[in-house]
């Protein structure tokens, strides 16, 4: 339903794809802690993926980079996990940017390290992950030291790798081996790039991300997928969400080098699919490609007059880079196309559309404002994760990007409203409210709040939040509001970079289909996509399945209070 789900117990948010725990058998051994047995990953996506249910039928797929997909699961086939991998730290990116100038500790989405300098060498340590085979370990790090020439800069870590770049030029991935104790070590991969050398010098590392030739988490199935693939095409990004949008945000880097970053991986994908396109002779090839998507959160802004994070730029120099993307994403296709036979199918799906994110309502502070959410000792603002919440007088509350939960008996640890009649009428009273908000200009904020006990059905509707706010153009649920921050005021300007959005009411957001075979159904919907290509392999659909073949007309899609209407369908340009 989210990236993040709430805990009951505590109000806090967890990661809602996956779940990571430390082995629990360990042997100690002096300061060290041997682990007897592997740590637990644990996939939290319910339910069983087409591929795997083509595999049971002897049919072969490759299934590159689609969300959800960490830890990768076994079928007949080959696979690359994709969003939510993480990255070595453990976290869903972190940057470190490295600089003379002390650093700002309000960082979001990384960390800022300290160097030292003195004439033209510069020394410090790259931070990695926690090392848990000693105890109090603490944080692995590799030493460094930088040389300024007037050639490049020269990078000598103490982990044996040494390279040089020129400033604003990123490295190519760049292997970092942190050394635990006892002989062993965990790999990562990370790129850097010099940002300044005077008067301050400063650099930039992109997240380390797990090294695909040495993995350190099964990101792919088999484990020596990701290796063949390295050794076949080079190293490439692993982390689920791999372009650095927050190292932007944060102004880190600027918008040609996340530019440059993003499209470099879009080129790594783009090398991989061709490569597993001409060696999938039948079967299924599945690839996502994630540049659209993230270079129109980022530069999205650009494309309207007055859009608060695009002020003090030069619109004109970046407004044509969504065209660009979209071109390059155009020949894309034509490429594909070109390769195949008589009798190869090719669908194309977006499962979005995009639109501005001019401004962003803090849900908690909204909730606060009318009563429904309470803070201790008259507070008029609270810190990040509800810390500053009083849970025995608040009735809801926001969390994640579209959701709103009761705080409910029974249900929440500190549940004050009564299920039944009592949660029935508050969810109204909050929908017809959010219905009319309006922001200081008279402007409509939301679309339409559902109530997802008339909108959703099966064994998994108690994870779902108890009301999604469909948000209107331009308009988003706040950064803070995310993350169980209350601010003074309710709407506020987005001024980060990514100024695109598209967790809004998904009707004012459609995606994009189309196939090389005629679509004979007028309202195709995501979930129609696994009985479609179920159906082209002569798979029955699974019974628990929602959806129905595309390409076969009919008047239901297997939801209740929907149709689909038979259309003769235009084949796709």
């Amino acid at each position: 339903f989210d990236f993040l789900a709430r805990d009951k117990r505590t109000y806090l948010p967890d990661l809602s794809s996956a779940q990571i725990s430390a082995p629990k058998k360990v042997l100690k051994l002096g300061k060290y802690r041997i682990p007897l047995e592997k740590p637990t990953i644990k996939l939290l996506r319910k339910g069983k993926t087409f591929w795997a249910t083509l595999g049971e039928h002897g049919i072969f797929s490759a299934i590159l980079r689609v969300p959800i997909t960490f830890p990768v699961d076994e079928f007949d086939g080959v696979q690359l996990a994709a969003m939510c991998a993480p990255d070595l730290k453990g976290t869903q990116g972190s940057f470190t940017a490295f600089s003379t100038v002390e650093p700002d500790p309000e960082t979001m989405g990384g960390v800022r390290v300290r160097v030292e300098r003195s004439g033209n060498k510069v020394t410090g340590h790259i931070p990695g992950p926690e090392n848990t085979m000693v105890e109090g370990g603490g944080e692995l790090r590799i030493a460094f030291e930088i040389t300024i020439e007037d050639d490049g800069v020269q990078f000598d870590l103490d982990s044996g790798e040494s390279f040089r770049i020129k400033p604003g030029k990123y490295s190519d991935w760049i292997r970092l081996s942190y050394s635990v104790g006892m002989g062993q070590k965990v790999h990562g991969i990370a790129r850097f790039l010099v940002t300044s050398t005077d008067p301050d010098f400063s650099f930039y590392m992109t997240p380390i991300n797990i090294d695909p030739e040495n993995p350190a988490l099964p990101i792919s199935h088999p484990l020596v997928y990701s290796i063949y693939l390295s050794k076949a095409l080079g190293s490439f990004a692993t982390l689920g969400l791999a372009e650095d949008t927050w190292a932007l945000n944060e102004r880190v880097i600027n918008e040609e080098q996340f530019l440059e970053q993003a499209l470099a991986i879009h080129d790594e994908r783009v090398r991989m699919f061709f490569s597993q396109l001409e060696k999938v002779k039948k079967g299924l090839m599945v690839c996502v490609f994630d540049a659209t998507d993230r270079i129109q959160h980022m530069f999205y802004r650009f494309m309207e007059d007055d859009h608060p994070a695009a002020r003090g730029f030069d619109r004109e120099k970046y407004r044509h880079v969504v065209r660009d993307v979209y071109e390059q994403a155009d020949a894309l296709v034509g490429e594909a196309r070109a390769k195949l036979d008589d009798d190869d199918v090719l669908i194309v799906m977006s499962d979005h559309g995009f639109t501005s994110f001019r401004r962003g309502l803090n849900v908690n502070t909204w909730l606060m404002d009318n009563g429904y959410l309470v803070l201790k000792d008259g507070k008029e603002e609270g810190e990040d994760w509800f810390v500053d919440v009083d849970w025995s007088k608040t009735r809801a509350f926001g969390l994640g990007l579209a959701g709103m939960y009761l705080n409910l008996k029974g249900r929440e640890a500190q549940g004050i409203v009564e299920p039944g009649d009592e949660a029935r009428a508050l969810k109204r009273e909050i929908i017809e409210k959010m219905n009319n908000l309006l922001d200081a200009d008279g402007t409509e904020v939301v679309n339409e709040v559902f109530d997802t006990d008339e909108i959703y059905l099966g064994p998994y509707k108690e994870n779902a939040p108890d009301l999604l706010i469909g948000y209107h153009k331009g308009y988003r649920v706040s950064w803070e509001s995310v993350t169980g921050k209350i601010t003074r005021e309710a709407i506020v300007d987005n001024t980060k970079a990514w100024g695109g959005d598209h967790c809004i009411d998904p009707r004012l957001v459609p995606g994009s289909l189309f196939s090389t075979t005629k679509i004979a159904r007028k309202n195709p919907r995501i979930i129609d996509l696994a009985p479609t290509i179920l159906e082209l392999f002569g798979v029955p659909t699974p019974k628990q399945m929602d959806g129905v073949s595309l390409f076969s007309p009919g008047t239901s899609n297997g939801l209740p209070g929907a149709s689909v209407e038979d259309a003769t369908a235009t084949p796709a340009p």
